[in-house]
């Protein structure tokens, strides 16, 4: 099983998960993305170089595995299945696509200005940018300017230009999910995180009902968490038993 990160992660949000799939008997591989933590960069970037990577880790696990991508992440997961990769079954976990004109107009001003940002090196912008989008009120992005991680994710800033080539347009990429036969479960939260008290209250659950009607083969999950990054405990039985078929 592969674990493919989402935004801003160095590989290190998916380790808790991998651990509890480990113990239910699951051989888990949990990569770093391109331009993350000690992975390469080479330019230029696209979608497909990380399918690309994504197919080199499945073969070197063993030719085929099953995907688990978080957030960003489940776009790219999705988007591999659909180029043909040899992947099994697949899990996304509260994949950001826009649903409705308000939202995707707001992503369309979120990904130009994200690159007006980056282009004059200025990643602390990139950052609010991005956590504004996300839904974060004011104060928050302030807090977290002030907080130890901050320069770390400076560090990431680079790679929201990746995560958002892989959500593409914004909404679910009708044609491209209609080429994924494998079975899809699409998991979301039942509760809001409060670091994203902007966002449309079932932001995320009318994003993976619209991304599910275009799967050949998809099933919906809700599960009780705490915010956008599951908690593995509540998650991973609810992987294990979707894996298993």
């Amino acid at each position: 099983m592969v674990l493919v990160g989402g935004g801003l992660d160095d590989g290190s949000e998916n380790v808790p998960l991998g651990q509890h799939l480990a113990a239910a008997g699951f051989a888990v591989v949990n990569y770093r993305r391109r331009g993350r933590g000690d992975s390469g960069d080479t330019a230029p970037y696209a979608v497909e170089r990380e399918v690309d990577d994504l197919a080199a880790v499945i073969e070197a696990a063993g030719g085929r595995a099953h995907l688990f991508g978080a957030s960003s992440g489940g776009a790219l997961a999705l988007e591999a299945a659909a180029a043909g990769l040899p992947v099994d079954r697949i899990a996304v976990h509260e994949v950001p696509y826009l649903v409705g004109e308000p939202m995707v107009a707001a992503w369309h001003a979120y990904v130009a200005e994200l690159g007006d940002a980056l282009g004059r090196g200025d990643r602390d912008e990139a950052l609010r940018l991005f956590m504004r989008l996300a839904g974060s009120p004011d104060d928050q992005i302030a807090a977290a300017e002030a907080a130890p991680v901050w320069p770390a994710l400076r560090e990431l800033a680079p790679t929201l230009r990746y995560d958002a080539a892989c959500l593409g347009d914004g909404p679910p990429p009708a044609v491209r999910l209609a080429a994924v036969g494998q079975p899809v479960l699409l998991s979301t939260g039942a509760t809001v995180d409060p670091h994203s008290a902007g966002l449309p209250v079932d932001f995320f659950g009318a994003a993976a009902d619209v991304a599910a009607a275009s799967l050949p083969d998809a099933r919906r999950l809700t599960v009780e968490v705490a915010g956008h990054v599951a908690d593995p405990a509540l998650l991973a039985p609810e992987l294990a038993a979707f894996y298993r078929g």
